[in-house]
């Protein structure tokens, strides 16, 4: 669609008076226009010709000071909520706090209206989408960590374009690792083929020692590692005759929480919590399985029942039953008895039956259900867990342990697929602009990004070199001239949001005439996303 760029040479003069606002020269006899207009400091090179404005830094290095994350511990009691809402704003970066209650939990812990969100119970969450992060929060339970940024610090580092994972390592330390959650069940032999040393001089910290070759070590634990938890208890105001008789009477199965020396010492220093939340799941018998049904547009539905039942615990649960033969449902693999946990990554526990059979219906001819079997969910219930919480990660241990030759398949279909799709990217302009320069076709509609500036707010954005923008500030600009696009971003002030999409995939939407709009999974209303917490 687009030819070869050539970057003529102009005289300083006339790039000023593009700085100025003045009108493009829209004429090049190179067959390419691209125009520099939205940076504003820039150093001349006779012999070189322009410097690119947006690589020129002259601010003092000295003077930039460093960002400090704050870790804020929220502990709620039954029916209490945090007390704050998380939001995406247009024009604002990351996941912002807001409306914290004066003296609730949030307000308590530290929490301040304007923070960013960086981590949730040990997990980086700055990239990932807002639904995902208000549901690993409401899944969470009683007790929450959260790493979080002061916002003018947060936009300071993102308009520098410093790594915001990198900051949270170098607050953490290298040495800090997640804990680890084991299922063990006992050998007819050697039994549970653990044992735990009270550390000296430490009340309440338990050292682990294993028998060779025996149940515990089978099952990945290691020799020094710490225990936190027994069996959804927290050891720590245990003494070691009080630990010896609850692992008696454990039985044939124990579930317990522990974590390495080192990485415990860097919690104290921190003083955050460690929590089955952070946990890696190893061996634990039951898990939460996701089933993709697709129907086949005819009048029959899926081919299963959704019953309202109580379980033997007394709760009341969500059960599929009558999955018919050959139906949409048995191909998915749904068995008769499980306990439906999620519509479309939805929790059902809020749900009424009717609203979660108004969910399935409106999914048309695609729905993704999360089950457990009651035995599962029974385990999960007596830690106080949600087994929705280990379900992301099970699913990334299937995809491990796929076939190489798949796992490439489906990387490269992931990749088709995200290039079909539109990308929402907001820039906050810094001391030398928003980053990127724009280009197009001489005497044609239609703009392109032709350089992003590393470590700039358009490559924190995801600006691509290539990328064909296809809205400024939420207008569409497919049919208007680079002139006209330049103007509406200067409109725009100090804030920037660009739809953009791969060349290529720019392309084949276009040959199939596809609305843009209906692309774009992570599309935000103007009432912007929020979640209360």
């Amino acid at each position: 669609m687009f030819g070869c760029t050539v970057l003529p040479l102009l005289h300083p003069s006339v790039l000023t008076a593009d700085l100025m606002g003045k009108r493009h020269n829209m004429r090049s006899s190179t067959g390419l226009v691209e125009i520099i207009g939205l940076t504003e400091k820039f150093t001349f090179n006779p012999k070189e010709g322009i410097d690119n404005p947006v690589m020129v830094n002259t601010d003092d290095a000295d003077s930039v000071s460093t960002p400090s994350p704050r870790l804020c511990v929220l502990n709620r009691e039954e029916e209490e909520s945090f007390g704050f809402n998380l939001r995406v704003e247009r024009g604002r970066h990351g996941h912002i706090i807001r409306s914290v209650v004066s003296g609730g939990v949030a307000g308590r812990s530290g929490l301040q209206d304007g923070d960013r969100l960086l981590e949730v119970n040990n997990c980086y969450v700055d990239d990932i989408p807002h639904p995902e992060v208000a549901r690993r929060i409401k899944l969470c339970g009683h007790q929450l960590c959260l790493l979080v940024l002061d916002g003018d610090e947060y936009e300071q580092v993102v308009c520098r374009g410093q790594d915001l994972r990198g900051l949270v390592r170098a607050h953490k330390g290298e040495s800090c690792k997640p804990p680890r959650l084991y299922h063990i069940t006992r050998d007819p032999v050697s039994g549970l083929g653990i044992n735990f040393t009270p550390v000296e001089g430490e009340k309440g910290h338990f050292s682990v020692s294993l028998v060779t070759g025996g149940a515990a070590e089978k099952a990945g634990v290691c020799k020094g590692d710490r225990l936190v938890w027994m069996n959804g208890v927290t050891v720590s105001e245990f003494t070691h005759s009080a630990l010896s008789r609850m692992m008696k009477k454990c039985g044939n199965h124990i579930t317990i929480l522990v974590i390495d020396s080192e990485s415990e010492k860097e919690h104290l220093r921190q003083r955050m919590p460690i929590l089955p939340t952070m946990a890696v799941p190893q061996n634990l018998p039951y898990r939460p399985r996701k089933l993709h049904l697709v129907s086949g547009g005819n009048s029959e539905g899926y081919g299963f029942l959704l019953r309202l039942e109580k379980a033997p615990s007394g709760r009341i649960a969500h059960v599929l039953r009558e999955v018919d033969s050959g139906s949409p449902a048995e191909k998915a693999g749904m068995l008769d008895g499980e306990l439906l946990l999620e519509v479309n990554g939805e929790s059902v526990e809020s749900l009424k039956h009717e609203e979660i059979v108004d969910r399935v219906r409106e999914s048309r001819q695609h729905v993704s259900l999360t089950t457990i079997t009651p035995q599962g969910l029974e385990f999960y219930t007596q830690f106080g867990l949600s087994p929705l919480i280990f379900c992301g990660e099970d699913a990334e241990k299937e995809k491990e342990s796929s076939v190489p030759v798949c796992a490439a398949e489906q990387s490269l279909q992931k990749e088709m697929d995200d290039s079909c799709k539109p990308r929402l990217c907001y820039l906050q302009k810094g001391p030398l602009g928003f980053g990127f320069n724009l280009g197009c076709v001489p005497q044609t509609p239609g703009t392109f990004i032709s350089l992003v500036a590393i470590g700039d707010s358009g490559q924190s954005s995801g600006l691509l070199v290539g990328d064909v923008v296809m809205e400024v500030n939420g207008q569409n600009v497919e049919d208007k001239y680079l002139e006209d696009v330049i103007m509406l971003m200067k409109e725009g002030g100090h804030f920037l949001s660009l739809l953009v999409m791969d060349k290529t995939g720019y392309n084949k939407l276009k040959h199939t005439d596809i609305p843009a709009r209906d692309c774009n999974d992570s599309e935000e209303e103007e009432t912007h996303e929020i979640s209360s917490l």
